[in-house]
């Protein structure tokens, strides 16, 4: 079927023409001189076109898209974003109550989210997803939010606390408030801007995984942080790469290591726009399914796959039982294809 040069890329473009060729072909020109980026396919040639589907066949490897061993920006962020808990700055009020403070900065940063593109993001603190904040339940949580970006933003964080800490209210550019509320319930939870158009500002980056802590702390394990999200590249509505953490096939290029026999927790949550679902697939194996873990005591789902809506979110829990790599993606085969894929390295 002959290519249209004259209309908008699409996913479905994407998927026909081949993940990789056309994220190669894409990488140099995307947001350059000639950028598809809001401009239609004719910006980018036939040469390219052709070019790609010459050779998608060398680019692909048995699971997908090679994105390479080098550890660029953005690769590193999304390697760092699967242990990095933000604990904020803790300090002992009179009264004994536990008070920490968290710096959030609004800005407009371009950010790396498959080798060679890059994406002109709404940050907090120059990462997509941004930080993820935790604490215990029962913390005085106080959130510094300086917005310097152009645009004006907020914060809405889920869970309990007084209505105008709720972040429903525009902070405009080049000013500051400060959200102070207590974290209840424990459980796994998200914050994200809440300034209309939501889908803009949302898909932009503008979010991130807030986990507070139960009070009886849960059973040790190794912990991990993940953020399911997409990125729509030619703003028609439609993602063309989706990615845990903000980058394509992350955890393919570097598995993430973990040991037979241990517990491993991953707080997942769901940030993805224009798509009305995401999902998480395990490969040869099951977990324990906490749906937000509010309840450390709750009865799990015992299953290998999950499905969450935009804003859902949940922790799961698994055991290796031997050696080896063990595959996880989305159960839409077309996230996977587009870089929703990863994998778990388990070794004795």
């Amino acid at each position: 079927m002959p290519i249209n040069f004259n209309r908008r890329v699409s996913r479905r473009d994407v998927l026909k023409w081949g993940a990789a060729g056309f994220i190669g072909a894409m990488s140099g020109s995307l947001f350059g001189q000639g950028s598809l980026l809001g401009k239609p396919v004719k910006a980018m040639s036939k040469h390219d076109v052709h070019s790609a589907l010459g050779h998608q066949k060398h680019q692909m490897m048995a699971h997908g898209y090679d994105p390479g061993k080098e550890q660029t920006d953005g690769l590193k962020a999304a390697i760092e974003a699967l242990t990095a808990f933000d604990y904020g700055k803790a300090s002992t009020r009179a009264d004994g109550r536990t008070v920490r403070e968290y710096n959030l900065i609004a800005s407009d940063t371009t950010v790396e989210i498959a080798k060679g593109i890059k994406f002109p993001g709404w940050t907090f603190n120059g990462t997509i997803p941004g930080p993820t904040i935790r604490c215990t339940e029962g913390d005085i949580i106080r959130v510094k939010f300086w917005n310097g970006s152009t645009h004006p933003h907020s914060i809405h964080f889920h869970g309990i606390h007084p209505p105008k800490m709720d972040g429903v209210q525009p902070v405009p550019s080049g000013t500051e408030f400060i959200y102070e509320f207590e974290a209840k319930p424990a459980g796994m939870h998200v914050y994200h801007c809440h300034i209309p158009p939501l889908a803009k500002h949302i898909h932009k980056g503008l979010y991130g995984n807030f986990i507070v802590d139960p009070k009886k702390p849960r059973k040790p394990a190794r912990e991990l942080n993940m953020v399911m999200n997409g990125f729509d590249l030619d703003l028609d509505g439609e993602n063309e790469i989706y990615t845990v953490n903000g980058y394509a096939f992350a955890y393919q290029a570097w598995p993430i290591p973990v040991k037979v026999g241990e517990l491993v927790r991953v707080y997942l949550s769901n940030l993805t726009e224009f798509d009305l679902i995401n999902s998480f697939h395990l490969h040869a194996n099951f977990f324990k399914y906490y749906e937000v873990g509010a309840d450390p005591d709750a009865r799990p789902v015992f299953t290998d796959t999950v499905m969450q809506c935009q804003g859902q979110r949940g922790i799961l829990e698994m055991v290796f039982p031997e050696p080896g790599q063990y595959m996880f993606h989305a159960h839409q085969s077309e996230f996977a294809e587009l870089g929703w894929m990863g994998f778990f390295e388990a070794k004795a």
